[in-house]
């Protein structure tokens, strides 16, 4: 069976051009005037050393105090290191704070994804530290008093002040950590995981008052004080400032409502939303934003929705599949429910374009942001190419906008439809086992070596598309995705 009678609504072919690898920057720049510019690059390295000096100045302030002085094969020496060890694991998770308060220079920066990437893994590192700096702590005091170490535990609890609340600041974040073990997260409803992951402000919190009343650097050092004090009130007023204070203050100036709700599928509904002033917001196609609807007693719960349709001065929309309950609220909105918004973010959109001609990849519901796209970019005909994957025709979500948007601006549609392929890592449905990855894309976009790219659908998928598109030729940096890891 031949590739043509597998993709669907193959257009002719004739306009595939040359390929232009980078010829066209200045056209690239005036895309991106009035749309939301790609942070500069010595952003992304200032907001690193930044994050690496906080851990030179600790452990610095470590060494000043007497820390490596101390070093040694006796109590003392555990001690020192286990003091080390939390002075490091305080001076992390205060750092995570601050990667995940929606600070606009570290967000556009690294987006959220690579953030929540980082995040993920600097986690661990803070929580092993914790761990070390309790059992090194403990094994130091109990060969300096002779106790076992449960007596040991007992003594400092009820002796030191704060300690019953580091202890409760120790489970919340253990919580934290088991509830971010990937096996369990799987089990996990988003909107429980959210709720239990916020424990990890209690756990911070928590454990302050005993590194105030009983660190050592604390008691005998000025400086170090004055280092910690500073770096706990900028978590803090970062977490104020832009995850509470700024979304209300938009939400306030923007006076999000729901408008319509509009069934796209049995299992897709669209959301339409009308407010004021929303060029001010800023909002550019293929962000996201955490969104609020005030329907009832779960409007706490934020949930990542991207855009589905390029926003207007007046006019948004958000388009989501059926799973969860989150979904179920949204299809049972009623028009005039008042919505609170927490962004924007992302950086799947036109700042990081660099090239003339595009290349849209999108699986199942993934399409929502590579629509909005498509119609906000600009492009002449021929130069924008969509790839839609699904499992059915009924799994094609806004055909028909597309199609019109096909016709109108000469986008050039394929249709790549079938199940998935079993025994073999693929995009690809089953069909096309005869093809490789990159073969399809170079058989449907000869030219894709000189486009940027966006892939927009699960994880998985999402990274099995980025392999074959830089196998067929397409440098690295000109492929565009933004993933949602929760």
């Amino acid at each position: 069976m031949s590739l043509d009678t597998l993709i669907r609504g193959v257009p002719d072919r004739g306009v595939n051009g040359d390929v232009q690898p980078h010829d066209n920057l200045a056209h690239a720049r005036r895309l991106r005037r009035g749309s939301n510019r790609c942070a500069p690059p010595w952003w992304r390295d200032l907001a690193g050393i930044l994050a690496w000096l906080s851990v030179f100045i600790v452990v610095a302030l470590w060494v000043t105090n007497c820390g490596v002085q101390s070093i040694g094969w006796s109590s003392e020496g555990f001690t020192s290191l286990g003091r080390l060890c939390g002075l490091l694991a305080a001076d992390l998770l205060l750092i995570l704070v601050l990667m995940m308060a929606r600070i606009p220079f570290v967000e556009r920066s690294f987006g959220q994804d690579e953030l929540s990437r980082r995040h993920r893994i600097l986690g661990f590192v803070s929580f092993d530290l914790l761990m070390a700096h309790i059992v090194l702590v403990l094994l130091g005091y109990a060969a300096s008093s002779r106790q076992g170490m449960l007596a040991q535990l007992w003594s400092l609890l009820s002796t030191y002040p704060g300690m019953w609340l580091a202890l409760m600041g120790v489970g919340a974040l253990v919580i934290v950590v088991i509830t971010s073990i990937r096996y369990a997260r799987k089990k996990l409803r988003y909107e429980a995981w959210h709720v239990l992951h916020l424990y990890a402000y209690a756990g911070v919190g928590l454990a302050w008052p005993h590194e105030v009343a009983t660190g050592t650097d604390f008691v005998i050092s000025t400086v170090a004080r004055t280092y910690w004090w500073v770096l706990w009130w900028a978590a803090t007023l970062s977490i104020l400032i832009y995850r509470v204070a700024l979304p209300v203050w938009r939400s306030w100036r923007h006076r999000l409502i729901v408008s319509r709700v509009v069934w796209e599928a049995p299992d897709v509904v669209s959301v339409h939303l009308t407010g004021r002033a929303l060029r001010r917001m800023r909002l550019t196609a293929g962000q996201f934003m955490f969104w609020r609807f005030l329907d009832g007693p779960d409007w706490l719960q934020g949930h990542p929705y991207s855009l589905s349709a390029a926003p207007t001065g007046d006019r948004l929309r958000i388009t989501v599949k059926g799973v969860g309950d989150a979904y179920d609220r949204l299809a049972r909105l009623r028009p005039g429910t008042r919505v609170l918004v927490e962004g924007p973010y992302g950086r799947l959109t036109a700042a990081v374009r660099t090239r003339r001609k595009v290349t849209m990849i999108a699986s199942g519901i993934g399409i929502t942001p590579i629509r909005a796209l498509l119609e906000e970019l600009e492009y002449e005909p021929g130069d924008a190419t969509l790839i839609y994957r699904a499992s059915s025709t009924d799994d094609l979500v806004f055909r028909e906008e597309l199609e019109e948007m096909a016709g109108v601006r000469g986008i050039r549609v394929f249709y790549v439809i079938g199940p998935r392929m079993s025994g073999r890592r693929s995009w690809l449905p089953a069909a096309t086992a005869g093809w490789s990855d990159s073969a399809v894309l170079l058989r449907l976009v000869p030219d894709i070596a000189g486009h940027d790219v966006y892939i927009c659908g699960n994880d998985a998928w999402m990274a099995t598309v980025q392999e074959a598109v830089v196998e067929a030729g397409t440098p690295a940096d000109n492929v565009h995705t933004e993933r949602f890891d929760w």
